[in-house]
């Protein structure tokens, strides 16, 4: 790891005023491609620095995995003077970061409006439950009410008439982080070539809307509503899991090749001319059919020995991992998607790297996720403040910097 600034967007400056997720998303994604991120944070911090267990030598472990690469500042907003202090962070910012409830920015003074006066170059993201218009822009919003509302948990589960249920991943909020991100590297490039920020709107609904491309593309052309079909896909069959003599595979026969591929595999010839399964229109609509007799196969072997065969027939299949087993495999590995930071208080820290590699400007994470206020005073003095100036400040209780022998290390 290294603290020297790399990435595509090297000399980027972002000031993100966001916390839990879904900003912390956007910051993060920006902050691995090189921008200079500093996280503003409220004298206890941002709430996910609580949400423990687990931890690591009592720093959150959630809070560690979505801000790493972050330079990080404790400011007092209810105090004007680092409410001036966030003014002048934002005067040559390039972005700003913010998932509060409407209005809370304007109550600060700092709404859109406002700062672009300020700086017109400035690019204000921001993120919340359901958008900045609409009958809904007054609502809070959380990734599980987000998920329900987009369509998602009507269409995740093991089948019809079985409770909802939500994807193991936050999706929304991850998903909303990512658009964000998008969204600001295009204001970006206009901003580059027009000297002109403008305001980037998106939501949790919205990003969880967009997981829905192929189902809505069905009730678009159908009039209903598709239902869960728990690893099975809405439009390909055979296209899902199958249980093996000692696990699960995942199996991507979706075109009529892959399809005739498997049979061979499997040697299971007698379903070749089977009428009932000869076009993927018949494979889907006789699925429930279909995954009996293919299951039968699988569970005759182990699913590394299926993986085997299945790579040398050169048809798309998988494993069905863990967590742990994912951040063990070579492939992980090799894409540096697994990655370490070290930590003033945690120690060595594993993290996920970033999941978009460039040729020329490489990215990377380059800093373990702050400590509460532990660039407060080389924050400050970037924007021209005096040691006796930093000093007040503390002492007031509008910058928080604590000096404890972690803070002093890391500084």
């Amino acid at each position: 790891m290294t603290e020297q600034a790399q990435g595509p967007l090297k000399g980027m400056k972002v000031i993100e005023l966001a916390h839990i997720m879904a900003g912390p998303v956007c910051g993060m994604m920006l902050a691995d491609m090189g921008a200079d991120v500093i996280k503003v944070e409220k004298p206890d911090g941002d709430d996910s620095r609580r949400f423990l267990p687990p931890d690591i030598n009592g720093e959150s472990a959630a809070y560690m995995m979505m801000n790493r690469g972050k330079r990080g500042i404790s400011l007092n907003l209810k105090d004007p003077d680092a409410v001036e202090v966030l003014h002048a962070l934002l005067r040559d910012a390039d972005v700003v970061i913010e998932n509060y409830r409407m209005g809370t920015m304007e109550k600060l003074g700092l709404g859109y409006e406002t700062l672009r006066k300020e700086n017109p170059r400035l690019i204000y993201c921001e993120i919340s439950g359901f958008g900045r218009t609409g009958p809904y822009a007054h609502r809070g919003g959380f990734d599980l009410i987000a998920q329900g509302m987009s369509g998602l948990m009507s269409i995740t589960g093991e089948g019809p008439g079985r409770p909802p249920v939500k994807p193991g991943a936050p999706i929304s909020d991850i998903t909303s982080g990512i658009v964000a991100a998008m969204g600001v590297n295009a204001a970006y490039a206009h901003a580059l070539r027009t000297g002109q920020g403008q305001r980037v709107d998106t939501s949790l609904f919205e990003a969880a809307i967009t997981q829905t491309y192929w189902q809505s593309a069905i009730a678009f052309a159908t009039g209903t509503a598709p239902e869960p079909e728990g690893s099975a896909h809405p439009i390909n069959a055979p296209y899902q899991a199958f249980h093996t003599a000692d696990g699960w595979i995942n199996i991507g026969a979706a075109n009529q090749k892959n399809w005739l591929r498997l049979l061979e595999v499997l040697e299971a010839d007698e379903l070749r001319d089977d009428p009932r399964f000869a076009t993927n229109r018949d494979r889907r609509v006789n699925l429930s059919e279909l995954v009996p007799l293919l299951e039968a196969h699988f569970e005759t072997r182990t699913t590394q020995d299926w993986l085997v065969r299945m790579e040398e027939a050169g048809l798309p299949a998988g494993p069905v991992l863990t967590v742990p087993e994912m951040h063990a495999d070579p492939q992980a590995r090799a894409r540096e998607m697994i990655v370490e930071t070290e930590h003033p208080v945690a120690g060595r820290v594993q993290a996920l790297g970033l999941p978009v590699k460039f040729s020329e400007t490489p990215g990377a994470v380059q800093r373990p996720a702050p400590l509460l206020g532990q660039h407060s005073r080389a924050v400050l003095a970037d924007l021209g403040y005096d040691a006796d100036a930093v000093a007040r400040l503390i002492a007031s209780g509008a910058v928080i910097c604590p000096d404890g022998s972690a803070q002093a290390r890391a500084s």
